[in-house]
Formats: C-alpha cells, sequence, structure tokens
C-alpha cells in the first residue's frame, strides 16, 4: 500500500505559479498512476491531471495550458506545476493513487493524501 504526501501549497496573487509536490511511499510506488484532484469551498472534487508510470499524461480540459503534470520515479514524487493562476483556482489540491489507467473518476483512486491548501488573491 502506498502513502502520499502533499506538499507546496501557500497564497499566491493572481498570475503567479505554484508547483505542488506529492511523495509517495512503498517500494512499488512508481508503478502507480498518480492524479490530482482539488476541491473548493461548497464544491465537489475535481479533477484536475493524472500521469501513468510510463509518463503519459491526461488532463482535465479546463487544466490544459496552465497546469503540468509531472513525476520523478527515482524521487517517487509526482509534481503540479501551476501557471497564470487565477482566484478560481483556490482549493485544497489532493494527490491520489491507483493501479491501471489514467482516469478522471476519484472513486477509481483508492489512496489519498490529505491535501494541501492553495489560496489565489486577486
Amino acid at each position: 500500500q502506498v502513502q502520499l504526501v502533499e506538499s507546496g501549497g501557500g497564497l499566491v496573487q493572481a498570475g503567479g505559479s505554484l508547483r505542488l509536490s506529492c511523495a509517495a511511499s512503498g517500494r512499488t510506488a512508481s508503478r502507480y498512476t498518480m492524479g490530482w484532484f482539488r476541491q473548493a469551498p461548497w464544491k465537489e472534487r475535481e479533477f484536475v491531471a493524472a500521469i501513468r508510470w510510463s509518463g503519459s499524461t491526461y488532463y482535465a480540459d479546463s487544466m490544459k495550458g496552465r497546469f503540468t503534470i509531472s513525476r520523478d520515479n527515482a524521487k517517487n514524487t509526482v509534481y503540479l506545476q501551476m501557471n497564470s493562476l487565477k482566484p478560481e483556482d483556490t482549493a485544497v489540491y489532493y494527490c491520489a493513487a491507483r493501479l491501471g489507467s489514467t482516469t478522471d473518476q476519484a472513486m477509481q483512486y483508492n489512496t489519498w493524501g490529505r491535501g494541501t491548501q492553495v489560496t489565489v488573491s486577486s
């Protein structure tokens, strides 16, 4: 079973950038498909992006162009580079893991981190 710890959140002004990290522990962590989701207050959890162990990626249409997911299998770490941030990007960002292909369905991921808060001020 893999365990996930997110970091890199914080307060940033609109137009700024942040890079989130998700460190995965466990012997087979590099084989997992990793996803990023976010949840704003009073809203449902929303898919952001996912990446397979091979490096193939899958993005929510609304995230393409500003967000980039990547991974370093040697470090068992997945990253989410977020550029041109907007106040509506304010949310708790969660890392999730599953064995299998990329998917935007949160229920398909069976391991979750605790999340990291991202706040974008206008």
